[in-house]
């Protein structure tokens, strides 16, 4: 272990380069450009390629084909340059290539101001391409986290051949904080593991539940790649027996996935209040309910770290002990919509901020106060 000094931009990309990435496309774009910088640097020290594209769309296009290649690999962007990826991030979900985009939120809509704070992206990652497939969204809170998350979107990513978001924001990435680095070779990697033969290999095989091994080009599988719906061998295909089981596989694949829902609970008995965060916001929260205790105020503290698919049944768990969930978040209610849709609206409390500015602690506290003033009245 090494402890430095670094930002969280710095942290996904020296993460990255620990879960085995060796491609990386992109297009410079604040607040992400760091994570460009790093592994422009860095990639040809291990033997990796770095290439600056002409645009966001070429970007993700590069990344699909570096995978397909054989390459773990990686994009990262901003507001703009997200938008301007989705249609090959669904191209990646439709043809099941794993691969990670890095989104450091900024403000917007449109340019917005490049160097202001946001999460106003949490939608979009969701649905931002058209047609029904699932993701994997991961946000991390601290640097430190940073690195793990980027690690864990790689290991996601190839373990259920499936597209991973790592959403972050301009705070996050550009915050330094300590982080105990360490040694590369220690990082816990999933790599792809090819058992079937050439003869027998079915790129898109529809077992029940199932993930298909993904061979790499150029070692003797050969199958169709594209972004119609396809049969097991990649065929396009217009036969609803075909289309069918792979459309319930692949919205299926990450139902019983623990190892993709991630979050943090800090509970205290008796709490009737809790609060659910994420980003950057969810570092304000942690200290609005600092605050509240030492006031005497008994309050649950639930972090989010994996977005999306949403954690449903912990958030359920929360909201049937407690009377509020005060949801602070840097856009005018986008998470929020799905704590409702689990809690019902009358539960959930909203502190929001969209101009560029941090939610404080102190919205969060006089929001839990006044909440605590309707309930005795």
């Amino acid at each position: 272990m090494a402890i430095r000094l670094m930002q969280g931009n710095e942290a996904i990309a020296q993460g990255a380069l620990a879960a085995g990435c060796r491609f990386y496309a992109g297009y410079p774009i604040t607040p992400s450009t760091e994570v460009a910088e790093v592994m422009s640097r860095e990639l040809p020290k291990v033997g990796g390629k770095f290439i600056q594209m002409e645009d966001e769309i070429a970007s993700m296009a590069a990344i699909i084909g570096g995978s397909v290649g054989g390459l773990k690999s990686m994009t990262a962007t901003s507001g703009p340059g997200f938008s301007l990826m989705q249609e090959n991030i669904g191209y990646a979900a439709m043809a099941e290539i794993p691969c990670v985009i890095v989104n450091v939120m900024r403000l917007g809509p449109s340019t917005g101001q490049p160097t202001a704070a946001s999460q106003g992206d949490v939608m979009q990652t969701r649905w931002g391409t058209h047609g029904d497939h699932p993701i994997i969204v991961l946000s991390p809170i601290s640097v430190s986290q940073s690195f793990d998350l980027a690690v864990k979107a790689f290991n996601l990513s190839e373990k259920y051949r499936t597209p991973v978001i790592l959403l972050t924001d301009e705070i996050i990435g550009h915050m330094r904080e300590p982080i105990d680095l360490p040694a590369f070779h220690t990082v816990e990697k999933f790599e792809r593991v090819v058992t079937d033969s050439p003869e027998d290999y079915k790129p898109y095989r529809n077992g029940p539940g199932a993930v298909p091994p993904m061979a790499s080009f150029g070692r003797g599988y050969r199958y169709h790649i594209t972004g119609l719906f396809h049969d097991e061998v990649g065929f396009p295909t217009q036969r609803l027996d075909e289309m069918e089981p792979w459309l319930e596989r692949v919205n299926n694949k990450f139902d019983h996935a623990d190892d993709i829902l991630l979050y943090e609970c800090d509970y205290q008995p008796g709490a009737r209040t809790a609060v659910l965060s994420y980003g950057a916001s969810a570092r304000t929260a942690r200290h609005a309910v600092k605050m509240l205790r030492a006031k005497g105020e008994k309050v649950n503290l639930f972090t989010a770290l994996t977005i999306w698919p949403f954690p449903e049944a912990a958030v359920e768990e929360l909201a049937d002990s407690v009377d509020r969930i005060i949801v602070p978040e840097m856009n005018l209610g986008q998470l929020a919509l799905e704590v409702e849709r689990i809690s019902g609206r009358r539960k959930v409390v909203r502190v929001n901020r969209a101009n560029g500015e941090m939610v404080t602690p102190d919205m969060i506290v006089a929001a839990a106060e006044a909440q605590n003033v309707r309930s005795h009245s």
